[in-house]
């Protein structure tokens, strides 16, 4: 079981939604919490709820100037996890560039820059603890998701080769993958979505993957991710004639 107790975990992405979710299961646990995203405002208003030490950082994680600049304010931590994210239901037949690069940049590359300024010192001290959010829907491209199931594929390629890379060593990285979370960002799809989650349960899963030491991922809600992960083995005759 993870202790923490006097650990410092900066959460990138935790204005609200599930970010803000988990930032308040860690607050509880004892750790120190800096809290990043680009809205200070809502930062500064979840600091003031949380009952833990907790300092706000604002980034903008599609700028290289802006998250080495938070990187270092924020010092040393023991732990990052990377929550942001935005998200725009697009088919390629009504591609919008302009959305479709920012969810390319935020949701995967902004993982790059904030990994790549805290990763290092870890590895230096063969200590730290790394979890990214994926997605259910990174398993396999899904249809009117251009850009979103492309950034969360590439965050889930990203996390097992970290984990390949350093599993032997201190520095543990895990990966979770959710399912539909009420957010403002599900919110704009038209479509039912099934098993739709609230923040705190999804941030209970993610609190209880980043508990458990021996484990690398969660995918959630369970069941309902069994249709992601079988739907990789399926021949692509099968799946496009089920999901396209």
């Amino acid at each position: 079981m993870t202790g923490w107790i006097g650990k410092r975990y900066w959460l990138v992405g935790a204005s609200e939604g599930l970010g803000a979710a988990l930032a308040r299961r860690i607050s509880a646990a004892g750790a120190e919490v800096i809290l990043s995203a680009r809205d200070a405002d809502k930062l500064h208003q979840l600091a003031e709820s949380l009952p833990g030490r907790t300092r706000v950082v604002p980034v903008d994680v599609a700028s290289d100037q802006s998250v080495a600049t938070a990187a270092a304010q924020v010092g040393q931590v023991d732990g990052l996890v990377y929550l942001a994210g935005v998200y725009w239901p697009m088919s390629s037949v009504n591609w919008n560039a302009e959305q479709v690069t920012a969810m390319a940049d935020i949701n995967f590359t902004g993982a790059m820059r904030v990994i790549g300024a805290a990763l290092p010192a870890m590895v230096d001290r063969d200590s730290g603890h790394v979890v990214l959010t994926g997605s259910l829907s990174g398993f396999r491209g899904l249809p009117g998701a251009i850009g979103y199931c492309a950034s969360k594929a590439g965050i889930m390629a990203l996390a097992e080769s970290m984990r390949a890379d350093l599993w032997r060593t201190g520095v543990r990285v895990q990966l979770a993958n959710p399912g539909f979370i009420k957010t403002r960002l599900t919110d704009k799809n038209e479509f039912h979505m099934p098993f739709l989650m609230t923040p705190e349960t999804a941030a209970r899963q993610m609190f209880e993957l980043m508990c458990d030491e021996r484990a690398f991922q969660r995918h959630f809600p369970a069941g309902f991710s069994l249709v992601f992960r079988m739907s990789r083995f399926l021949p692509d005759w099968i799946y496009y004639r089920l999901f396209a």
